[in-house]
């Protein structure tokens, strides 16, 4: 049985006959995650008794909820061979890989931090290479260590060919606006590698234990926190051309712009540092989609522009949009922003060939 909801299945929307044959426009996730073993095995053995922020604020049933569909979406996760029948099932031709965020592990050392990056990276460079124009890849770096941050950036970037990295919302207790973790985004901006910016939950949860709140609520609040500072603090200004790619539709804050843009008129400790209001900021970066109801993501496209939305999917966990290609057509934007969204804007921010991914996605449709 396919992960994905079959496209034509919905009866809210009627695709393009073009699109169900496979001949629309290029079709990108630019949301997904998988899990390398070995990676994965080398973190366990190490990590801490201390839970992750994912754990920590989580009640029991919602453990056992977790643990439950961790089981389910094993093979999808660490495998490629359902993964690829899926996309098809879903009508993506192409999907970019970003680790799962279990793969941060920044809590461990500096060495072991390193060494576990490299296994994933490593790990991610192989399926890609064997599945070329079908898979694409983001790395991880050791944040908890600026310095070997940067040199795995320029690996991922440089020897394995990636096109940017995935990192979280914070590193440990700190904020990503913190001057330490400046030589990171100064190297982002000069390779130009796409930064993924990826939540965990929040890191203060006590209130968000039940009901899988620290994901419902935690993740985009911990985006928008983040987001927060990095404008705020004048980060995004020091490094004004930063590709950011923000996940969840961009959190709180790029559905909530105007109550961050009047504490920057308002208050001297909002505007002190950073030289434009904060939606100047929001609109130089690309936000997914995964916000679930069409009228959101028409707001997001009228506030932000269309060319800033990347479809994304958060395949395969449980919190996944299951029907991706039609959800955007069900937002009734207009044909050439319904393109641009599904895999035109993707492919821009990636500086990927779009012609040449259909004819290794579809090479029947381009015969």
């Amino acid at each position: 049985m396919s992960f994905f909801r079959c496209i034509d299945d919905d009866a809210g929307v009627t695709l393009p006959a073009a699109l169900r044959s496979r001949r629309g426009p290029l079709v990108v996730d630019m949301h997904c995650h998988m899990i390398v073993e070995h990676a994965e095995a080398l973190a366990n053995a190490n990590k801490p008794a201390e839970p992750d922020v994912a754990h920590r604020y989580a009640s029991p049933e919602t453990r056992r909820e977790s643990v439950a569909m961790v089981q389910r979406i094993g093979p999808r996760i660490r495998t490629t061979a359902t993964r690829l029948q899926d996309m098809d099932a879903a009508g993506i031709d192409v999907q970019v890989l970003s680790p799962a965020p279990g793969h941060y592990c920044y809590w461990a050392g500096e060495e072991l931090g390193l060494e576990i990056a490299r296994r994933v990276n490593d790990g991610l460079a192989g399926v890609v290479a064997a599945n070329p124009g079908r898979l694409v890849a983001l790395g991880t770096v050791p944040m908890q260590s600026p310095r070997l941050a940067v040199q795995e950036l320029r690996r991922c970037m440089g020897e394995l060919g990636m096109r940017g990295v995935e990192i979280s919302t914070h590193v440990n207790d700190d904020e990503l606006a913190d001057p330490k973790y400046h030589p990171f985004f100064a190297a982002a901006e000069e390779l130009g590698a796409v930064v993924f910016l990826h939540p965990t939950g929040f890191t203060h949860g006590q209130r968000l234990a039940r009901y899988h709140l620290n994901n419902v609520i935690g993740n985009p609040l911990d985006t928008t926190t983040a987001l927060a500072h990095l404008i705020y603090g004048g980060v995004l200004d020091t490094y004004s051309g930063l590709k950011l790619c923000v996940a969840h539709g961009g959190g709180t804050i790029a559905a909530y712009p105007g109550r961050f843009d009047h504490a920057w008129r308002e208050r001297h400790d909002c505007s002190a540092h950073c030289q434009h209001a904060p939606s100047h900021y929001l609109r130089r970066m690309f936000f997914d989609t995964i916000v679930y109801d069409p009228a959101q993501l028409r707001a997001l496209a009228a506030q932000w522009g269309a060319g800033q939305l990347v479809l994304g999917t958060d395949y395969p966990y449980d919190m996944a949009e299951p029907d991706p290609v039609g959800f955007i057509h069900r937002t009734g934007l207009p044909a050439q922003d319904r393109d641009a969204v599904l895999g035109g804007n993707a492919a821009r921010l990636l500086g990927l060939d779009a012609d040449e991914l259909l004819r290794h996605a579809r090479p029947a449709a381009q015969a």
